[in-house]
């Protein structure tokens, strides 16, 4: 691996992100990235973080039109509350603040922590469980369903709502209509590798996928011999519409979990759009590329969310961090 030293990761990727953004406070003693604009007068703001492994997500999504903070915890691990709680303070104007919460066991008790942390300081909090992925129900985790690729459109179009001044219940409100209507599935080729165990974190053999991942390498389904990018995009794609029903357009996500090639990744999403238009769903809008990873895990996700007009037009406003921008 490209580390000094497992113990020293975080961090040491934190002083990298602060060299090469500028426009972003990193405070890597506390592990809290917060937009160096913060907080903007009469702007609700948005706080999300999880353990580190998962990048860009989700400090790589903090600045202008989507997060005004994030907190990293250790490789695969939650932040604590009171990293949580520094970044709702260094964030809030006054107007409140969302906490976006990935549906694992300790992000949840933690986060819950910090917004009670948070309101006894006068902060208020309100909260959003993202939890799209259809694989399994429980895992191990998290109970209930995971949170995985739906994060990044509630980020996107949520913080688009905030940086326009809706207020918060209503920035709350349209975070929790896109995870309503947002689901996922994933697919590892290979196992993960985490820096302290410098090793595959789980057995998948060669000419082996994991169908229905989660993002820490939790099993999936099923597993399966090596299938072809089309025989995947079948299985993948049906198993999110099977849950979703979409009556409407989508945004497709095909998302990298860290160690596949953009060659491959489009390949695949030309699978995607195929099923798609086989399966009579409109997509009104396409993201690929490694957005919400597993270190270097080989494999993919594809991410679902039905939309309307209205959040077409969030989805499209500007947006300006370091790995997601358009618009400006």
């Amino acid at each position: 691996m490209l580390i000094n030293v497992p113990e020293t990761v975080v961090a040491d990727a934190l002083r990298g992100m602060a060299a090469a953004h500028p426009e972003l406070t990193v405070d890597v003693e506390n592990r809290v990235v917060v937009r160096r604009d913060a907080p903007v007068a009469g702007k609700a703001a948005l706080v999300s973080g999880g353990g580190s492994g998962h990048e860009p997500l989700h400090a790589g999504f903090v600045g202008p039109g989507m997060l005004s903070a994030a907190c990293a915890g250790e490789v695969f691990t939650s932040p604590v509350p009171d990293q949580m709680v520094r970044a709702a303070a260094a964030v809030d104007s006054g107007a409140g603040v969302l906490f976006v919460v990935k549906n694992y066991t300790g992000d949840v008790l933690n986060f819950e922590m910090a917004a009670e942390l948070a309101e006894e300081e006068g902060v208020r909090v309100a909260q959003v469980l993202v939890n799209d992925d259809v694989a399994v129900t429980d895992s191990l985790f998290t109970a209930g369903r995971r949170g995985t690729g739906a994060t990044l459109f509630v980020e996107k179009i949520a913080g688009a709502a905030a940086e326009e001044g809706a207020p918060l219940d209503r920035v709350a409100a349209i975070a929790r209509q896109v995870n309503e209507s947002s689901r996922s599935f994933g697919v590892a080729l290979t196992s993960v590798t985490t820096p302290a165990k410098g090793s595959p974190t789980f057995d998948l053999p060669a000419g082996e996928i994991e169908l229905g991942v989660g993002i820490h390498g939790e099993p999936g389904r099923e597993r399966r011999p090596m299938m072809t990018a089309r025989e995947i995009a079948d299985f993948a794609v049906d198993a999110v519409l099977e849950d979703l029903r979409p009556h409407g357009p989508v945004i497709a996500l095909v998302n990298g979990m860290g160690a596949t090639p953009l060659l491959e990744l489009y390949g695949f999403n030309a699978e995607v759009q195929r099923v798609l238009s086989e399966r009579g769903v409109a997509v009104a809008r396409t993201l690929v590329g490694n957005y919400v990873t597993s270190l270097d895990m080989a494999g993919c996700s594809v991410t679902l969310c039905q939309v309307d007009e209205e959040l077409v037009r969030l989805w499209d406003a500007p947006v300006e961090t370091p790995a997601l921008r358009w618009g400006r």
